[in-house]
């Protein structure tokens, strides 16, 4: 993956000892959503909560846009209108979605 600077890499790569939920650790401060290409703020509210941003907070780069609302079209013309109750096809459970190889 490549990432616009190195503390945008540094952030979403941190792996703290002490929590094994990186959204536990104070340290944490980004997170990657690899299956809808967007990064986000963590928000530290003992969730999974992030602040989606399209900056990158340290260089300024543009983050890529977020591929949430093709994702959920996407599922929508394959029938399926809730993904936490109805199966995904695997692809839509990681990047293989919008990745072509």
């Amino acid at each position: 993956m490549k990432y616009c600077c190195f503390e945008m890499e540094k952030q979403v790569n941190l792996h703290c000892p002490e929590f094994q939920n990186r959204f536990s650790c104070p340290d944490c401060l980004i997170d990657y959503n690899e299956v809808f290409d967007e990064y986000g703020i963590i928000v530290h509210d003992g969730g999974t909560s992030c602040v989606t941003i399209q900056f990158c907070p340290w260089c300024g780069s543009k983050l890529p846009e977020s591929k949430r609302e093709l994702w959920f079209k996407e599922l929508e013309e394959l029938g399926i209108v809730d993904p936490v109750e109805q199966e995904l096809p695997d692809k839509y459970r990681s990047n293989k979605w919008y990745k072509y190889e």
